[in-house]
């Protein structure tokens, strides 16, 4: 384990400053004071008594205290599961306290995935799974924001399901079937039909295809077909598994992870923290290392994450990480282009970076040898300067086996280290901090999804490891060749989980376009005399999507489901910056069109070709 020594010298090598938390600390130490820190404060942001979460719901997760600069005050469905994730492997691993915390988040997930929002519905496609916030209490959160987001699905699936299979194990099998399950299904249902098509990224801030998103979704399509048999139910969307697998396969461009692809445009390397953090997500400590669903060992994943670090020891991006050595962990963060808040260090991604490590050195301890291939040579060399390519068993105490084994978890140790030097005494964990000395935290302060990275680290240090998932490769094998497939969802309210019993009558697709040209930081909405667009009520308006933007054609768009047949009056509408009044279209007659008659679930069935019409707005400077 790190030295007191180390520890102190890592402190230097960080432009001198003194730490807050007191460096004469081991990483043993700290661990084991920064979990129980980390764990109650992933607890207190989550309703209903969360004591930094006023008015949070029962069961929702808040991303963070932080009202303004920026407003985290928001349940997302994305960090909720993984929160909750940690949360169920912390229940497995002995505090049967948190079972409260389990069974309101799964109360609150029944009745959220019935609220309509401006990704769509529950009925009849599923549309609404993909929204991405909403506020503390469970109600629609109405601004413009990326969406649909789809990895929320497959990580809520994941956590409930681990759950599930703990309930069964205690005889409970019925309350699985009945209550439980209807959740899971709404979620895989959803990961079946839409794994196909893009969306935003776990920034929010990319509309394509994701690798972290890819590898949970198969990672949930896998384990809900095993719980289906396990329950004797269909399992709608799990045969997508094979081709989610053989897309995931795709994201390797001979040195690294590419994070998103089926962009439109991007200035980026593709190198980028998602494909770090959805190793560590689908992590299973007895699947092998060339296991297809690209686990921490495995030769790729392993030269990815050496590229990935080694992109941030630049001391021109990150000046933190000026002096120190070559071989020990730094300060990382989203990806190197990274501009927001002018792109700092992340803890979470940090305490992941060293989470990773710990779970490929449990792997090779488990299977009791290391491979190292050409592609993973470069990352070995960094722990074992004498390694070549070959296979190392387990010997004896001081064969290289071991020596490699040992140095995975200095090294991750010194990620931790790193960590250790920017924690404020108290402990608590914001976003980010400081890419310049001193390192002071910064962006959202006790940020959930910090915390329970914590806690994952802790307990993979500790030899702690969630129950496995991987099946052999002859169970679900790698396609010789991908298909873009897609299976139609089935969607109903899980009404014994306490969702309302929602319905939905005769539906079609209407996208909504208007050329609209606009400032950076201006929205545009849709509202009309119709429930789907809001009666005219700006707080229920419809926020359209710019992800078609070009100078050429400045496309705002939505997809709203109305109802079949109905009469639409409709218009639109400017959000301003800077607390600006909103600026309505002045035309000399409403826009007005008939929703088609019923269709296919998922198409399109009519399109607007609408320009704005009357003044543009102007930015506040703000």
């Amino acid at each position: 384990m790190y030295s007191t020594r180390l520890l102190s010298s890592l402190a230097a090598f960080a432009a001198g400053v003194a730490a807050d938390w007191p460096q004469d600390v081991s990483v043993d130490s700290f661990v084991a004071t920064e979990h129980g820190i980390a764990l109650q404060g992933a607890l207190a942001n989550i309703g209903p008594n969360g004591s930094q979460v006023p008015g949070a719901g029962a069961g929702f997760v808040v991303a963070s205290p932080s009202k303004v600069n920026p407003n985290y005050f928001y349940t997302w469905s994305r960090d909720s599961a993984l929160t909750l994730k940690t949360l169920v492997d912390e229940f497995l691993f002995g505090s049967k306290a948190l079972q409260t915390y389990i069974e309101d988040y799964i109360h609150a997930q029944a009745v959220l995935q019935t609220v309509t929002n401006p990704s769509g519905s529950l009925l009849g496609s599923g549309l609404g799974l993909g929204e991405p916030k909403f506020n503390v209490d469970g109600t629609r959160f109405n601004g413009n924001w990326g969406r649909p987001q789809r990895d929320g699905p497959a990580l809520r699936a994941i956590a409930i399901i681990e759950y599930s299979n703990w309930l069964i194990s205690q005889g409970q099998s019925d309350k699985v079937k009945n209550v439980i399950w209807p959740i899971i299904q709404n979620d895989l249902s959803y990961v079946g039909q839409y794994w196909n098509s893009t969306g935003f990224d776990l920034w929010e801030e990319t509309s394509g295809s994701s690798f972290f998103t890819t590898q949970n979704q198969y990672r949930s399509l896998v384990e809900g077909s095993t719980l289906a048999s396990v329950l004797g139910v269909p399992c709608t969307g799990c045969s997508e598994a094979p081709n989610v697998l053989c897309f995931l396969q795709s994201y390797w461009n001979g040195e690294y992870m590419v994070a998103n692809t089926n962009l439109q445009t991007t200035s980026r390397s593709g190198i980028d923290a998602n494909t770090v953090l959805g190793p560590i997500s689908v992590f299973d400590v007895d699947a092998a290392c060339d296991s297809p669903s690209l686990q921490p060992c495995h030769s790729r994943v392993l030269a990815n994450f050496k590229v990935f670090v080694d992109t941030f020891r630049d001391p021109s991006l990150y000046p933190i990480n000026a002096g120190l050595p070559a071989t020990s962990g730094v300060a990382v963060g989203r990806y190197p282009e990274d501009v927001y808040y002018n792109g700092n260090p992340w803890y979470l991604i940090t305490l992941g970076a060293a989470e990773f490590l710990y779970d490929a050195a449990a792997q090779w301890s488990r299977q009791g040898f290391v491979t190292v291939d050409p592609t993973s040579l470069g990352f070995f060399n960094d722990l074992y300067p004498n390694v070549t390519v070959g296979t190392y068993k387990r010997c004896k105490k001081s064969d290289p086996f071991r020596k490699i084994v040992d140095a995975a978890r200095t090294y991750a140790d010194s990620f931790v280290a790193i960590v250790q030097t920017y924690t404020p005494s108290n402990g608590t964990l914001s976003e980010q901090f400081l890419k310049t000395a001193p390192g002071t935290p910064l962006s959202a302060n006790a940020l959930t999804w910090s915390f329970a990275s914590f806690v994952t680290m802790a307990q993979r240090r500790a030899g702690q490891f969630p129950p496995s998932w991987v099946p052999t490769n002859t169970t679900v094998p790698v396609p010789g060749s991908c298909v873009a497939s897609s299976t139609p969802g089935v969607y109903a309210p899980a009404t014994a989980a306490g969702a309302p019993n929602v319905t939905q009558g005769c539906t079609s697709n209407v996208m909504f376009v208007v050329n609209a040209t606009t400032y950076y930081g201006e929205n545009v909405y849709l509202t009309g005399n119709t429930t789907d667009l809001g009666s005219w009520n700006l707080d229920n308006a419809q926020p359209m999507l710019a992800s078609n933007y070009t100078g050429e054609r400045p496309e705002w768009f939505v997809t709203v489901a109305m109802t079949a047949g109905e009469p639409v009056t409709y218009g639109y509408v400017r959000q301003e910056n800077c607390g600006q009044p909103w600026i309505w279209e002045q035309l000399a007659q409403n826009r007005t069109l008939v929703v088609p008659a019923c269709g296919n679930s998922t198409a399109v069935r009519l399109q607007t070709d609408d320009a704005w019409t009357g003044p543009t707005g102007q930015s506040g400077n703000c």
